[in-house]
């Protein structure tokens, strides 16, 4: 293993570790007592961002469940270079919105467009004069209900406008983050509602609940597809091997296939930041310590990571074609993300590929022999093509089809539910046959 490759991987380790997330848990809480300040939650809110809209929708059942001081700051929008692939994150963000609101219980219109500049700055206006209030979240419900919904809202103080997001960006930069519809609470940050329930656990653990209390926004749990009749229902599945989000969703995919039954297409595609998708240092932390604590959450926890990033990752594709023609490919893929991110197996070097290829039932030499000739990289480039045209650029993602609707597409290991959902709602029971 290459020096940098060591030191960066033990970096990852860390960083995607449990104990390096109660160490930065305690240091905040310590820094906060010898400040004198009280526990507080801290919300920044993206006025042209759907997934602010869809929280803040939250934070009001939020306040009456935990009795913190809750801290509301504008943001403007993150630079480019933090949102993956800009010219395609809006049209992503308005659709995956309008998909998972009902399952959460809030709303989000259909056919929503972002705002014009002048409407923004009305919005943002409307929401500076909020904070200070008590009603900022029944407020901040009311202007995005209208701002997504193509109202035109007049403008006002724009001194007070920039001043408020300023304030609200520095505050952001400072604690460690780039992103709108964030939660801070002690060192720890929460995105949107998808984070919302681990907030609400750490909360809890820190005995800062309401006596009787429950959840405000638990997970949502997708309808069973175990007794359905899933043949007609193709799912195609877009992992990385260099992912650590394909790495902590990987088993309950594989789980919801052997649920469903579902017809699978593997469809691995190259790293993103092999492919040019930007990706600053602050994001790259964000993704490794978020995909840690999403591992442990549902029990898939990072282990000793060997990042297999750039000539490593190649060599393993490489591979691929051979376990495709050997019927091994979704084994494949599953033992080299358990070795690369769980087992800390040198997946860098033969030894630690032949071992991959051992743990998937494979011949090191069969599969060898059946990768030779293969032109893998078309293959990668002819599944990131299908990938783009859903207009998608992360991983993991997916693509459903079958029946008569079109075929819909999402992205995250977090959206695995809304794709069981899918594939339910394009399935026959049995029992009307």
């Amino acid at each position: 293993m290459r020096p940098e490759t060591r030191i960066r991987s033990a970096v990852m380790t860390r960083l995607a570790s449990g104990g390096f997330a109660e160490f930065g848990r305690r240091r905040a809480r310590l820094l906060r007592r010898l400040r004198g300040a009280l526990p507080a939650v801290h919300y920044f809110h993206q006025a042209d961002d759907p997934y602010s809209h869809l929280a803040v929708q939250k934070l009001a059942q939020l306040r009456e469940c935990y009795p913190v001081t809750f801290e509301v700051h504008l943001t403007s929008r993150p630079a480019p270079e933090y949102l993956g692939s800009s010219g395609q994150f809006d049209a992503w963000a308005l659709s995956d919105a309008e998909s998972i609101a009902a399952a959460y219980g809030v709303r989000f219109p259909a056919a929503a467009r972002l705002p014009e500049a002048d409407t923004l700055a009305a919005a943002n206006d409307a929401l500076a004069g909020a904070l200070e209030t008590g009603a900022f979240a029944t407020r901040a419900v009311e202007i995005g209900d209208a701002l997504w919904s193509g109202e035109q809202l007049r403008s006002g103080n724009a001194q007070r406008v920039n001043q408020a997001v300023e304030a609200g960006n520095r505050l952001r930069r400072r604690l460690g983050h780039f992103q709108g519809g964030m939660f801070y609470f002690d060192g720890e940050w929460f995105w949107g509602l998808d984070r919302l329930h681990l907030l609400e656990a750490r909360l809890r653990t820190e005995g800062l609940a309401s006596p009787g209390a429950a959840v405000c926004v638990p997970e949502p749990v997708p309808r069973d597809t175990t007794e359905l009749d899933c043949s007609g229902v193709h799912l195609e599945y877009f992992p990385s091997l260099r992912s650590p989000y394909t790495a902590v969703g990987h088993r309950r995919v594989l789980d919801l296939i052997d649920r469903s039954g579902v017809s699978v297409h593997l469809r691995p595609v190259m790293p993103m930041l092999m492919r040019g998708v930007t990706a600053p240092r602050a994001k790259q932390r964000h993704i490794i310590t978020d995909a840690g604590r999403e591992g442990r959450a549902h029990g898939a926890p990072l282990g000793r990571i060997v990042d297999p990033f750039g000539e490593p990752v190649k060599r393993a594709f490489a591979l691929f074609p051979g376990a495709v023609a050997l019927e091994r490919e979704m084994a494949f893929v599953t033992e080299y993300l358990q070795a690369a991110w769980m087992d800390g197996v040198d997946i860098t070097a033969d030894k630690g590929l032949e071992a991959v290829a051992r743990r998937a039932g494979l011949s090191w030499p069969a599969l060898r022999a059946a990768s030779r000739d293969a032109d893998w990289e078309s293959l990668l480039d002819e599944n990131l093509s299908g990938m783009l045209g859903a207009g998608l650029w992360g991983v993991p993602s997916f693509r459903v089809s079958g029946g008569s609707a079109p075929s819909a597409a999402w992205w995250g290991q977090d959206r695995i539910w809304r794709v069981e959902n899918e594939i339910a709602a394009r399935s026959a029971d049995p029992g009307d046959r």
